[in-house]
């Protein structure tokens, strides 16, 4: 018998208060409105995350706006002193998962080929995953829409690459939005499933689950079918008032995922 999973939701830590209220399992706290690399803000962040209403059992928006882990204006000495610290965090809060979209960082320049962008990119998951060792906490690849990056765009593509790397601590993520904007059939969930450790959810116009047209009894069946065990995070803006957007988008999910 499947259990339902743990649905929550992604936001800055000051959103904790209203997403317990809201009825969700947990937060998805967002990296970079942290600003870990400065000192007295990364002391703050450890503090507030040690005092959360809900768990931060995730985190996303890894690496800072400015930071590159692809091409030539990487500075490895710098990401890895980052995510040190966010290993810190993640540690802290007994994370399961930390998200790398960032399409920002991982875009390939001009006069940079698909095969040195990919192993550059492999470069960097492995010093994720050596510094992610003994922490309970899996690093997921996040496909990305064209629009926002040209490196891993499908989920078939982003557990392509953690199957390559093949370590425990890097696994695959499927987002509702993007694999719809790129048009992506969804039974890929299921094929991929044993490799998905987290799945981003949002609906039409990229707002909150069930205000619009997206096909959840099929996308929820496909997990179901595939055995799928992890976190189920909404990555959305919301239609109507917060509180209650994010209430009725909780009772939606719970609802969707037992009929699915």
């Amino acid at each position: 018998m499947t259990t339902t999973p743990r649905f929550g939701w992604c936001g800055p830590l000051q959103n904790a208060t209203s997403m317990k209220e809201a009825g969700l399992d947990y937060i998805e706290a967002q990296l970079v409105p942290m600003k870990l690399e400065d000192d007295t803000a990364f002391a703050d962040a450890k503090a507030r995350v040690g005092d959360l209403p809900l768990p931060a059992l995730a985190f996303s928006y890894l690496f800072p706006h400015d930071a590159r882990i692809v091409g030539p204006e990487k500075d490895e000495h710098r990401n890895r002193t980052y995510f040190d610290r966010v290993v810190e965090l993640l540690t802290l809060a007994r994370a399961r998962v930390v998200v790398l979209g960032s399409g920002w960082t991982r875009n390939i320049p001009d006069g940079w080929t698909q095969a040195k962008a990919e192993d550059e990119f492999l470069s960097t998951l492995a010093w994720c995953a050596d510094a992610l060792q003994g922490s309970g906490t899996t690093l997921v690849i996040e496909p990305l829409n064209r629009k926002e990056s040209n490196l891993v765009n499908s989920v078939a593509d982003g557990v392509r690459l953690a199957k390559k790397l093949n370590r425990t601590e890097v696994r695959g993520l499927a987002d509702f939005y993007h694999m719809d904007e790129q048009s992506e059939p969804l039974d890929e969930v299921r094929e991929h499933c044993a490799w998905l450790a987290h799945i981003h959810l949002a609906d039409t116009g990229r707002l909150n689950p069930g205000t619009g047209s997206y096909d959840y009894p099929t996308f929820l069946g496909h997990l179901k079918a595939g055995g799928y065990q992890g976190l189920l995070s909404a990555e959305c803006g919301v239609k109507d008032e917060p509180l209650t957007s994010m209430r009725e988008s909780a009772a939606f999910l719970r609802a969707a995922w037992s009929a699915a």
